[in-house]
């Protein structure tokens, strides 16, 4: 039969707290987690008592298209992603019950994991939470072009007016800056984080001149052309750090000695003192 929602919900109230605890003690005692945890068993007896499930595979099958009680389904479980719905809080008024969701991604032998309140795996997918985190330093990158580059770490005037015009004028110039970089950085089919603002805004000045002198109307175009690449648009790559071998005698993995430089092992050593 279905379930009355009024029972479904005096339920959990009474049932999650003491979950909660015992979890937390489970943890206290270092032991590990489980794939079948404390709240899923206590929904899963529950539900065979309740809804008097005929046995495991039935259950099963309400499992996997319905779910039970308060346990919701998982979005996935692979190797090296877990995208999940959990539950925080303690159900009182002081901490009340927050439903987040958890992404797991794996990297390498390690698992990163993100909390967002999107709930809908359609709406924010899994690997754009981790994309989106790995861009959370935007919003400092940004302070620091606006000052630094803008100017506005000092302000023209002591008027609450003139702060405001100040503040406002130069934030929306950052974003036509962030819009003019977005569209080069699409001319050239390239991502954006490729693209320096910074040189794009003093090239602007370059573009002026070229615009003066009739020979350019587009500032797109301008900043995407071959010829005008020495403008330093597209930053440079980095190098990839290498490690400096600072030993006399480095070592190989297998532990034999090798040098720096050594003779050509196909050219006998005795070949130079032949005539």
């Amino acid at each position: 039969m279905m379930e009355d929602e009024v029972i479904a919900q005096q339920l959990e109230q009474l049932l999650t707290p003491a979950i909660t605890s015992q979890e937390n003690y489970y943890r206290q005692l270092g032991l590990r987690d489980r794939i079948l945890n404390l709240p899923l068993m206590v929904a899963a007896v529950l539900t065979l008592l309740w809804r008097d499930v005929a046995g495991v595979t039935e259950l099963t099958r309400m499992l996997s298209r319905e779910g039970f009680l308060w346990c919701e389904q998982v979005f996935t479980d692979s190797f090296a992603l877990k995208d999940r719905l959990i539950r925080l809080g303690s159900g009182t008024k002081k901490t009340p019950f927050i439903t987040l969701r958890l992404v797991e991604i794996r990297s390498g032998k390690t698992w990163h994991s993100y909390l967002t309140s999107v709930l809908d795996p359609t709406v924010l997918p899994p690997y754009v939470v981790a994309d989106l985190y790995r861009r959370r330093w935007r919003i400092e990158d940004a302070f620091n072009t606006v000052k630094r580059l803008l100017g506005l770490s000092y302000l023209c005037t002591g008027s609450i007016n003139g702060v405001q015009l100040q503040i406002w004028g130069t934030w929306l110039f950052y974003a036509v800056l962030v819009d003019l970089g977005d569209a080069v950085a699409d001319q050239l089919s390239l991502p954006f984080d490729s693209i320096s603002l910074e040189m794009i805004y003093r090239g602007l000045y370059h573009f002026y001149v070229a615009h003066q002198k009739g020979l350019a109307t587009d500032p797109i175009k301008y900043f995407a052309s071959p010829e005008n690449q020495d403008l330093g648009i597209v930053k440079r790559q980095q190098k990839p750090n290498i490690k400096l071998i600072v030993a006399p005698f480095p070592e190989k993995q297998r532990g034999t000695p090798e040098f720096f430089f050594q003779p050509p092992s196909k050219i006998p050593l005795t070949t130079a003192s032949q005539p």
